[in-house]
């Protein structure tokens, strides 16, 4: 590490450095930056009193296998244009987790266009993330409303239903109290709810409008949260409703569950996907996250696996025991029945090898077919999803 540097958490004066910073380097304001600032631990790198990098770190609980696991989600990383290329970025990092680390956090969460670099510190993507374009006239004339009650506004009950649908994904932040006023302000958001007559809240779409160029509005739906395939539909049949106002409804990257409403719901299937930079999950205690996942009550297994150390050449083996909902990963002598590098544990922990064709030819070694299955189907439960922007 360089000794000209000096690393410290970032008080008002050094925290305008690092947005002027993060100016030039971005190309553009960064508007999380300032809005986080009761929040978000905010760590720069000093040079001469001058500050260098800076980013933002959230302590926040992600689900995994239903269950809550202390996170650190990294966002607004940056680097100076003239301090870049000397390992900066990767000093940085580790001094932004250490505090992170210390306060409990067992993975990570960052999203970064240097998939590259991300992966060389740890890093995988689970899943590809993809935004969608629709037609709004196709989503009117292929979806039926349902006879769904429609409010306004976002309420404390549609708050714990977005929670509750959170769990049956591995991937999703526990938000806190803050969150939704945070993004709502953020993005100037609008919320419907959808309802059974009668009911509770079914589900609930935050999305975003911005006038036309020419005529009408661009629309960009935020959240999509539906507790069962008749409220999503009627969800679908109320956004082509804008269709004399939007000519398209776009999904924002992530923002629609990766299940296959649309698929199977269009009449005709011209919907439009755009690959963006994936999230990318870093297991940072190996013990510590096995331990505080969610795990199948009738799953009983022991198995001995090999798992790379951070340090790269090394590796640790261990017996992992699942029994009755709790697990426990110990070291262990015996040569693992399957090997992992850090990453490869990381998209396995997320549930992100759905065969163990994908596992295979994503580099997983394993001794048999069969152990192979086995592990995979362990997380295989339930799908990775990451729908929050940080």
């Amino acid at each position: 590490m360089d000794s000209d540097l000096t690393f410290t958490e970032a008080d008002d004066g050094l925290l305008q450095q690092y947005d002027e910073m993060a100016t030039r380097a971005f190309g553009h304001t960064v508007g999380d930056i300032t809005h986080l600032r009761g929040h978000a631990d905010v760590r720069v790198a000093l040079r001469a009193g001058r500050v260098v990098a800076g980013g933002l770190g959230i302590l926040a609980d992600q689900f995994f296998g239903g269950a809550a696991v202390p996170a650190a989600c990294l966002a607004a990383g940056s680097v100076a244009p003239e301090e870049r290329g000397d390992r900066l970025a990767a000093d940085m990092v580790r001094e932004r987790l250490r505090h992170l680390r210390e306060h409990g956090a067992v993975v990570s969460t960052i999203s970064t266009v240097s998939n590259g670099y991300a992966r060389h510190m740890g890093w995988e993507a689970p899943v590809p993330v993809f935004s969608w374009s629709v037609s709004s006239d196709d989503l009117k004339r292929s979806f039926a409303s349902g006879g769904l009650e429609i409010e306004h506004g976002l309420t404390k009950d549609a708050l714990d239903l977005q929670q509750e649908l959170a769990r049956q994904w591995n991937g999703p932040v526990r938000r806190p109290d803050w969150w939704s006023t945070w993004t709502t302000v953020k993005n100037a958001l609008t919320t419907y709810r959808f309802n059974h007559p009668g009911g509770p809240v079914a589900g609930w779409i935050s999305l975003a409008t911005k006038r036309s160029d020419r005529h009408g509005m661009n629309l960009v739906v935020h959240d999509f949260w539906a507790a069962d395939p008749d409220c999503a539909t009627a969800m679908l049949a109320f956004l082509g409703r804008y269709n004399s106002r939007a000519e398209t409804v776009q999904f924002r990257r992530g923002a629609l569950p990766p299940y296959p409403v649309l698929l199977h719901g269009l009449h005709r299937h011209r919907a439009k996907a755009d690959a963006w930079h994936p999230w990318m999950l870093r297991i940072l205690d190996l013990q510590g996250a096995i331990r505080m996942r969610g795990w199948p009550v009738e799953l009983d297994l022991e198995m001995p696996v090999e798992i790379g150390d951070e340090r790269p050449g090394s590796s640790h083996r261990y017996l992992l025991r699942i029994c009755a909902g709790s697990a426990d990963l110990a070291p262990h002598r015996a040569d693992g029945e399957v090997t992992f590098t850090r990453g490869q544990f990381a998209v396995w922990y997320a549930g992100g090898y759905r065969s163990a064709a994908s596992a295979r030819m994503a580099g997983v070694m394993a001794r048999s077919d069969a152990s192979l299955t086995t592990l995979v189907a362990v997380t295989g439960a339930r799908e990775p999803w990451l729908p929050e922007h940080f």
